[in-house]
Parts: C-alpha cells; sequence; structure tokens
C-alpha cells in the first residue's frame, strides 16, 4: 500500500477537481460545488495518484507571451490544415516524429505534449517517460527538414513553458544551452 500525499499537497488537485465539476455541470452554486469537493477528496483518498510537484514559480511575462505565441500557432496552424485539406485531400504525407525533450519533469512533459495536440495539425501518440521523448503524429511531414522543424518547434514550446512555470534549475540549463 503506498503513502498517501498529505491533504495540503492534494489541496491543489482537489480545487482543480472542483472547478472542472461546477464547469461540467455548469453550476457554480455553493451546495454543487461542495458536493463536488466531498466527491474530489473521496477520489483522492480512495485512488492512488503520484504527487504533482510543482516548481513553486511562475513568471507572470513569460506566460503572456507564451499564451500570444500559441494563440497564433492555433490561428495559422488551423489556417494550414485547413488549406492543406482543401488543396491536397488524402494525398498528405504523415509522419511520427520523435522530440527528446530537455525536461525529465513529468508536469512539464505532459504540459508541452498537451500544448502541442492542442495546436491543430500534430497529435501526441506516445510518451516515453524514461527519456523524455514525444512521439507526434504531424501532418505534412515530407523531407527530414520537415521533421528537423517540427522538433525545433516542440523543444521551443517547452523551452516557453520551463520559462513561465519550470524549477530553477531548469530555467538555469535553459539559458546556459542558449548562452
Amino acid at each position: 500500500m503506498k503513502k498517501h500525499a498529505s491533504f495540503a499537497q492534494e489541496l491543489p488537485l482537489i480545487v482543480w477537481l472542483v472547478l472542472v465539476w461546477g464547469s461540467l455541470w455548469r453550476d457554480f452554486s455553493g451546495s454543487n460545488l461542495l458536493f463536488g469537493a466531498l466527491i474530489a477528496i473521496v477520489v483522492t483518498r480512495l485512488f492512488y495518484l503520484p504527487p504533482v510537484e510543482l516548481s513553486g514559480r511562475f513568471n507572470i511575462l513569460y506566460a503572456i507571451a507564451f499564451g500570444a505565441r500559441f494563440f497564433g500557432k492555433v490561428v495559422a496552424a488551423s489556417v494550414d490544415v485547413f488549406w492543406l485539406a482543401v488543396t491536397r485531400g488524402p494525398h498528405i504525407r504523415n509522419a511520427v516524429v520523435a522530440v527528446q525533450l530537455r525536461s525529465s519533469s513529468d508536469f512539464i512533459v505532459t504540459a508541452t505534449g498537451h500544448t502541442l495536440t492542442l495546436i491543430p495539425g500534430s497529435l501526441v501518440v506516445d510518451v516515453d517517460r524514461s527519456t523524455s521523448t514525444l512521439y507526434l503524429h504531424c501532418l505534412n511531414v515530407e523531407t527530414t527538414h520537415d521533421a528537423d522543424a517540427i522538433r525545433r518547434e516542440a523543444r521551443l514550446t517547452e523551452a516557453q513553458i520551463i520559462r513561465v512555470l519550470g524549477s530553477r534549475e531548469e530555467l538555469d540549463r535553459l539559458r546556459q544551452e542558449n548562452a
């Protein structure tokens, strides 16, 4: 039997689950949120989940830049996917591209994977936790140059996430790499 995390460690997860509960029911009344909190506490106590270790830092300026870049990438990729669908249809070459990330943090790897999946034209199909490698299924990959461009974009996304909420050590490694 594994040891459960303390209530204080699980509080962010419980708050998140309560917000999801309210969103799913479209009801943020006190009684509904209280019931959601009870369910969240039961779920976190009944089922073991490894604790998510956060770095304790958040940079709002990098978050704004990340949000703007993400929104721009979503719009541009949506137009690109639409154009490819209209002009080339089923004759698009796809590929699965392996991207080795810098961070070994489950939180950073997951955030990077979700961000890349939300951008049209790519989808995370597998993650190798031991090597922090994402496997992305991507549209319109015809050459190794295209695959390298996807890797660069994925690592740039990871770098931005590290700047927003990565640990001090990850941020220092990123700065040394870019120096």
